[in-house]
């Protein structure tokens, strides 16, 4: 990074061209995807790794693409990424929220190089962000959850205190208190987004306290293994279906569908008509999608489930409507007042209901 005089001729060179030239004259774009965990999660990065594949099938020999798998969010994440723009990469996605300091940082030393960010919120000229609205299927999960439960206790694997998984947090346990008064989150904090050890010791954990739901925010299959081997628990894939551990525990899954839009935005930078934007995107254009409900859920809970997806997808519900009121008794919606997307961006409190703190 310090040699200044080194990386500048770099970057020169980069101005010129950041394709391959292939033999037609043309110029093939080179295409970087930075993981956070292996590809082979069975989870985050995996499906991730799907919509590589996709753009790789999508554009053929037009495109190179590129992937660092397991890569630390920090010093060691911008390091990669470095040498991802000086090895010829056009567009780079950087697919964790701890990337996102990282790449603002490289981007301002590559500005013709397009930079991709999941899940932060921090662009400029060749930074774009994007995200799943992932909230909308914890309510899906919560309603299925909160109906299941035979001990009313409901166990939370969380990764990081940031507002996406807080806003998963409190959308699963909204829904899962419609569905069932008397239902008790309990919420292990993980601090991973990916250690299959940790994260069956927190299921185990939670399934010992009593708790016959696991739900996660972590994205290895280990929590799924740990209640297949408790027996009469149930569990969610978390990004992808999970579908090996169905039809129990895993009933169904929130699944992450990146492949449309790593096409879309690979081609905008192909045709000259990459902009830095922001996407944040739900159920309704299939970003989020809901794994098949097995049939270890009851046919009425399963037609519930379908009927609140369906109202999501149609804009006609919201997963954060009123009357609700903070952890600590404050007002926050009205009857029937909608989140406003700046405070779900945010978030940084509990629903009225939850216990414990959020962790700094």
């Amino acid at each position: 990074m310090k040699r200044r005089t080194i990386l500048s001729g770099a970057v020169a060179a980069l101005a010129l061209s950041t394709g391959l030239a292939m033999a037609d004259g043309h110029e093939k774009l080179k295409v970087g995807f930075v993981y956070v965990g292996p590809v082979g999660d069975g989870g985050w990065t995996y499906e991730h790794d799907k919509g590589r594949q996709a753009v790789e099938a999508e554009f053929g020999d037009k495109v190179e693409t590129v992937f660092q798998e397991s890569v630390p969010e920090g010093a060691d994440a911008e390091r990669v990424m470095t040498q991802m723009a000086l090895s010829g990469a056009g567009l780079i996605f950087t697919t964790s929220f701890g990337y996102m300091d990282p790449t603002i940082n490289v981007a301002k030393k590559f500005p013709d190089v397009k930079f991709e960010h999941a899940t932060g919120y921090k662009r400029a000229d060749n930074v774009s962000t994007y995200s799943a609205r992932f909230y909308e299927g914890r309510a899906i999960q919560g309603h299925i959850a909160g109906k299941m439960t035979q001990t009313n206790k409901i166990g939370y694997i969380a990764s990081f205190p940031i507002p996406e998984v807080i806003r998963g947090i409190n959308s699963a346990y909204i829904h899962a208190k419609k569905a069932n008064p008397n239902v008790e989150f309990n919420i292990v904090w993980a601090y991973t987004w990916f250690d299959p050890a940790k994260e069956a010791d927190a299921a185990t954990a939670l399934i010992e306290q009593g708790a016959d739901v696991i739900l996660q925010h972590t994205d290895s299959t280990a929590p799924q293994a740990a209640a297949e081997k408790a027996g009469n628990v149930i569990t969610f894939g978390q990004a992808s279906d999970m579908a090996e551990y169905g039809p129990k525990p895993r009933v169904s899954s929130i699944i992450d569908n990146w492949a449309p839009y790593y096409i879309a935005r690979v081609k905008a930078v192909m045709d000259g008509t990459w902009e830095s934007s922001d996407t944040w995107d739900g159920i309704a254009p299939g970003m989020v999608e809901i794994g098949e409900i097995s049939d270890a859920v009851p046919e009425d809970v399963k037609a519930e489930a379908l009927a609140l997806k369906d109202a999501i997808a149609a804009g006609e519900y919201h997963a954060f409507t009123g009357p609700l009121k903070k952890q600590d008794g404050s007002d926050w919606l009205a009857e029937g007042e909608v989140s406003d997307d700046g405070t779900l961006a945010g978030m940084d409190f509990y629903v009225e209901g939850l216990t414990g703190d959020i962790p700094n």
